[in-house]
């Protein structure tokens, strides 16, 4: 079931429930009911369910446990600063708790802003934990709380209790930061003569310096890890092994694996490291098991979403940066040259940046090849002007531009036992990049048009040697 928990109107937005609905989706995480599926526990967002929480405010208020509170907030602070500064933990003190029904009519009738508290009774709570085991709760430190800004907009903790009782909910799995709210909502289930659900508590994700998880972390939306080139499969197996050991050494967890292995007894109670490492060896994996065909229009979608290319036309593009013209069979030759190399689609960004750039910033040293003088490195741009300014464009592909060097390298003395001297410094002039894919099959990519110029535009930057 998917509930939509949306009764803070200021930080729930519409946007926010599309991108959680499209997520889920992408995760392959699917619901048999919730707000866009009808089933027999609706309506599946908070906001619309507002009639039913006031039906149970007003039983509350009606036996007694709960009752209409009229401090305002500046009254609430200076009670909570004053039992800080005798070194008492901040409770509400229960200033409204006995006001008679007759007083808080009258204020109400007069326009007084209030909220509805409900009265914490004083005694010790033991529940048994899922996973962390036995928990004891003293609630004569919460003071009462605050369950509704008014008859009509109850807070979390009020109405996911209801909708937990009425949508037959028998497992309440959460975050670890959720641990105050369980003697919370336990004392309102008693209350109401509801059945206490079991609860289960997760750990946190914490970040390799185990403290609490940030961005400085690498913490991300899904939607981030998603634009960066992510599959779902390696975020679902990621997530799942975050907190979580099986019983084998088994690594890679499909959806079905899950269903069938995941058990509570196998979450641990300490913090869950956040591993970016391990994130992007498990797309790697992931992306191996695919077919180039499979992700060939994954990694289009990603350059077109990073804007790195434009369609024009079906299966027809251009290079933002560059202008070069592509199209599929290009990119499935991209995949094939650099598939290897990359953990993620976007680390196409770094591998072949020099695909989509119009010109290069060149470092010539990179361009030296075993402390060659820098007139026999601009010799060796000259040779392969020379040979690739007589191919034809219609065979300027790997294994015609292969078979023309390696003819060239046997037959010439000054390369047949030093070939990185002519191909080094082509390599280094085509892409700009100490490392890369091999020459030829930057060639093939590029063009003969934009291989040519490349290598003229290298050749300036040498003479600074």
């Amino acid at each position: 079931m998917l509930r939509i928990e949306d009764t803070d109107t200021e930080r729930s937005k519409k946007k926010y429930e599309k991108d959680l609905l499209q997520h889920l989706k992408w995760l392959g995480i699917s619901w048999d009911e919730g707000p866009d599926i009808e089933g027999p526990f609706g309506p599946y967002r908070q906001s619309e369910r507002l009639s039913i929480y006031k039906k149970y405010l007003e039983q509350l208020l009606k036996d007694g446990h709960a009752y209409y509170c009229f401090c305002s907030p500046e009254e609430l602070e200076i009670q909570r600063q004053e039992m800080m500064s005798r070194g008492e933990p901040p409770k509400y003190p229960g200033t409204c708790s006995n006001l008679d029904s007759k007083t808080a009519k009258q204020y109400i009738k007069e326009g007084k802003s209030y909220t509805i508290r409900f009265r914490i009774p004083s005694k010790k709570i033991k529940i048994k934990d899922l996973i962390r085991g036995d928990l004891e709760f003293d609630t004569s430190l919460i003071g009462d709380i605050i369950i509704a800004k008014n008859l009509d907009e109850p807070l979390y903790n009020f109405a996911v209790v209801i909708d937990d009782y009425l949508m037959k909910i028998s497992h309440i799995i959460r975050g670890e930061e959720h641990i105050s709210n369980t003697p919370k909502q336990i004392v309102l289930q008693e209350a109401l003569g509801f059945e206490i659900p079991q609860y289960a508590h997760l750990p946190m994700i914490l970040g390799p310096d185990r403290s609490k998880l940030s961005k400085r972390h690498g913490a991300a939306s899904l939607n981030e890890y998603k634009k960066q080139g992510y599959l779902p499969e390696a975020m679902i197996n990621f997530i799942a092994l975050m907190g979580w050991h099986p019983s084998s050494n088994q690594e890679f967890f499909s959806v079905q694996d899950l269903i069938s292995q995941f058990t509570l007894e196998r979450v641990q109670k300490a913090g869950a490291i956040f591993n970016i490492q391990k994130l992007d060896w498990l797309n790697n994996y992931y992306l191996r098991q695919h077919s180039i065909d499979d992700i060939l229009p994954m990694l289009i979608d990603y350059l077109k979403d990073s804007e790195l290319i434009t369609e024009k036309g079906k299966g027809k593009y251009v290079i933002s940066g560059s202008k070069l013209k592509v199209d599929e069979p290009w990119f499935k030759r991209l995949l094939e040259i650099e598939l290897g190399r990359m953990n993620k689609f976007s680390d196409i960004n770094e591998l072949s940046d020099f695909l989509f750039k119009d010109e290069l910033i060149y470092d010539p040293s990179l361009m030296v090849w075993k402390e060659a003088p820098k007139e026999q490195l601009s010799a060796s741009i000259d040779k392969s002007l020379q040979i690739l300014s007589k191919v034809k464009e219609d065979e300027f592909d790997f294994n015609h531009l292969q078979e023309i060097f390696t003819q060239v390298i046997e037959k010439d003395p000054e390369y047949i036992d030093n070939k990185g001297l002519l191909l080094w410094p082509l390599r280094v002039a085509l892409t700009g990049k100490k490392a890369s894919a091999g020459p030829f099959e930057v060639l093939e990519l590029l063009g003969k048009d934009i291989s040519l110029k490349r290598l003229k535009a290298a050749k300036s930057p040498l003479e600074a040697l």
